[in-house]
């Protein structure tokens, strides 16, 4: 199953979820190119990224990602983590967004015809099933090249269209990365990762 040029592309990328996949793949993602590769794939209508901050650090990590994406076509949506200490006294972060990203997908289907979700996580399993009854189309992207594989398999089973971000990484990656003019025009690579899912 393929991409049509007439669809309605929204994306929804789980940050955590995503970058985890990255690095267990070993590459970093050029988000300009992500954008890129799905825009030439249809009507890009929207794309959410989702990320916790720590809020009370004075330099987060992750802030220069975040801003960066703002100012780039991305819609964000961020909220604080939670602090909590563990069983053993370390203290940890917790931010889970899947709440949000879950609403905004339930929001955005009037306007879509294709959902693209960027997670492995099984809990929106159930996302994807309604979603689908609403009679949208969803591919989710994520990897079952690492060890142990990314996506839970009530996911993959449940989407439309599984894309293993493998595949992605010579259309997205920072490594191989190519002039804008060839990201805007498409390339033979697109096509086979449409195919090949």
């Amino acid at each position: 199953m393929q991409f049509h040029s007439s669809e309605r592309i929204g994306l929804f990328i789980d940050g955590a979820n995503l970058f985890a996949a990255a690095r267990a793949l070993d590459f970093d993602i050029d988000y300009r190119r992500l954008l890129n590769a799905f825009s030439n794939k249809g009507r890009l209508i929207r794309a959410f990224y989702y990320t916790a901050m720590v809020e009370a650090q004075d330099y987060s990590p992750i802030r220069p990602l975040v801003d960066w994406l703002d100012y780039n076509g991305f819609t964000m949506v961020t909220k604080p983590t939670k602090e909590f200490t563990d069983s053993n006294g370390r203290r940890k972060f917790k931010g889970n967004m899947d709440i949000e990203l879950a609403v905004d997908v339930m929001e955005m289907a009037p306007h879509l015809d294709h959902v693209v979700l960027f997670s492995g996580d099984g809990d929106f399993r159930r996302l994807v099933e309604a979603t689908q009854q609403k009679g949208l189309r969803v591919s989710v992207v994520s990897t079952v090249q690492s060890s142990p594989p990314m996506i839970a398999d009530e996911l993959r089973r449940q989407a439309d269209l599984f894309i293993d971000l493998y595949d992605l990484i010579p259309l997205v990656s920072r490594h191989e990365s190519r002039d804008d003019e060839d990201d805007a025009s498409g390339t033979d690579e697109e096509d086979d990762w449409a195919e090949s899912a």
